[in-house]
């Protein structure tokens, strides 16, 4: 397998109140040679090297290479037909990656995976639509993703999962009163039209308390939380006022009100959540040592002997792999064949089994609670439980 690296940079950001180094990912030769007279086939790998969501990325990548290896015996390559791979950055510019797209399909590429970006996502999904090329998104979380056209697939999980996951610590939200703690910006308007979209078509009652991004005091904020007697309190939050925020829901006896759910993020912002560390309910995608699968051990043991860190999108590039793999060994040079070979496709992977429902090409896959523990002066997660994947499964796109 040969690889070509593009465009490689560093970049710093942010994850709550943490700094990320995100370095540029490399990617590791495999031993195979081409069967026979068969070309190479073309992949090209399409994510965030630099920029904002750079350490997504390199956590994408490296499980890529773990899932690449794993599928393929440790030869790279499919039924001994080579895969040449080129890893491209597109920077978390979308016009980046079209522009990359546009490049490599103009090559004879068929075949696209990556972007932890959302708008990217979809700006390659239009991209696979006119050119009928085979593309696999990355960790991007955008439901529209999902059933966008024939030639799109996804190897990470949706927004729905994650809403329909902390929708689980109340049981059947119907009934249920549910409070979105959020910024009044768009990440966190968009929460709330999640939840409101997912629990509230569940039954539950869904409000908003949303707050200025400038704010540094939280405690009139806390106390409408208590006051508004919820059965749940969901948080999206980010950036350097996330400490402050918690502290000031601990003080106010907001976790006694009712569960605190948020998002279990990637291993940097495990300890960014000071006091409050302990009573916080996370809603999870992985996390290293959810799953205890056979695979997983086999990722985690690459991954170390890589000296990477398991993190919570490894599995979204293990996955890409083994898609890869079976749309190469099942569907030979023809798109529609790649497509037909995943579409209705059920395989073992970190997680455990995972389907991609022909339908729409969603990712059916548990999903997890968790909570944080302290070890030493350190936080690490702790699995509560399992969420089963048809539990939070979205409905068909369309329908």
């Amino acid at each position: 397998m040969r690889v070509t690296k593009r465009y490689l940079a560093t970049a710093v950001i942010a994850a709550a109140s943490i700094a990320l180094v995100g370095c540029a990912p490399t990617a590791t030769a495999g031993g195979g040679d081409a069967s026979g007279d068969a070309a190479p086939v073309k992949v090209a790998m399409i994510t965030s090297q630099s920029g904002p969501l750079a350490a997504y990325g390199e956590a994408y990548t490296e499980g890529f290479e773990a899932g690449l290896d794993y599928a393929t015996d440790g030869t790279g390559a499919v039924d001994g037909r080579e895969l040449d791979i080129e890893w491209l950055d597109d920077q978390g510019n979308p016009d980046t990656a079209v522009s990359l797209a546009k490049d490599v399909i103009g090559q004879g590429t068929q075949i696209i995976a990556g972007t932890v970006v959302s708008g990217i996502a979809t700006a390659l999904a239009e991209q696979a639509e006119q050119n009928k090329i085979l593309y696999i998104s990355g960790p991007a979380a955008a439901d529209a993703i999902t059933g966008v056209n024939d030639y799109t697939f996804r190897s990470g999980r949706q927004t729905y999962q994650d809403v329909a996951t902390a929708g689980t610590f109340i049981g059947d939200p119907a009934g249920k009163k549910v409070v979105v703690f959020a910024q009044d910006n768009a990440f966190g308007q968009g929460n709330l039209a999640g939840v409101q979209a997912v629990l509230g078509g569940q039954g539950a009652t869904v409000e908003g308390v949303l707050v200025a991004e400038d704010a540094t005091e939280f405690t009139p904020f806390a106390q409408q939380l208590v006051a508004a007697s919820p059965d749940l309190v969901f948080v999206a939050w980010a950036g350097a006022s996330s400490g402050a925020m918690w502290t000031a829901l601990a003080q106010q006896g907001v976790f006694d009100a009712a569960p605190v759910v948020t998002g279990l993020g990637d291993v940097a912002t495990y300890g960014a959540y000071g006091d409050a560390s302990s009573d916080i309910s996370f809603l999870n995608h992985y996390f290293a040592g959810a799953s205890g699968t056979d695979v997983e051990t086999a990722m985690i043991e690459h991954l170390d002997e890589a000296g990477a860190t398991p993190d919570l999108f490894s599995p979204d590039g293990f996955v890409a792999a083994q898609m890869l793999v079976q749309a190469v060994r099942e569907g030979g040079d023809s798109v529609d064949g790649m497509v037909d070979a995943l579409e209705g496709w059920t395989f073992d992977s970190v997680k455990g089994e995972i389907t991609v429902r022909e339908e729409d090409h969603a990712m059916i896959q548990p999903m997890y609670q968790a909570k944080l523990v302290q070890d030493g002066d350190a936080w690490v997660p702790e699995l509560v439980d399992t969420v089963d994947a048809e539990t939070v499964a979205p409905p068909v796109a369309g329908e």
